[in-house]
């Protein structure tokens, strides 16, 4: 079993209050506030689950400049209480981010359910794009 220490689990908690409060900023009509916080929260959990370190050498690599520089170009324009073209930023560069991580999911996911239906959809969506 993997052990997880009390800061990864604070992580783990300030990640899903900031994942909630973007959603509820979203629900609420773009709402500038619970965004920021959001994102705030959402950023300082993540570097608390994996580490300082880490989360700088995960957003700074060469070729994840791009979407680094839309996300987090997104995070402080929202900040200066652009909302709905923050959001359109950072959305742009979270897909720019994770998209190696995209096939990997999709084809857990085809594999974890055996419906007919989601399971060629999630073969279809899964690509042949490597993580590396």
């Amino acid at each position: 079993m993997i052990s997880i220490t009390e800061w990864q689990k604070i992580g783990m908690g300030t990640t899903g209050f900031g994942i909630f409060f973007i959603l509820f900023g979203v629900l609420l009509y773009f709402d500038s506030v619970l965004l920021a916080f959001g994102n705030l929260l959402f950023l300082t959990g993540l570097s608390f689950i994996i580490g300082l370190r880490k989360t700088f050498s995960f957003f700074f690599q060469r070729h994840k400049l791009k979407g680094t520089s839309f996300f987090l170009g997104g995070v402080v324009i929202v900040l200066l209480r652009w909302p709905l073209l923050g959001m359109l930023l950072e959305t742009y560069g979270f897909f720019n981010l994770f998209k190696g991580f995209f096939p990997v999911a999709f084809g857990f996911l085809g594999n974890a359910f055996n419906i007919p239906f989601l399971s060629s959809l999630f073969r279809r969506l899964q690509g042949t794009s490597s993580m590396v």
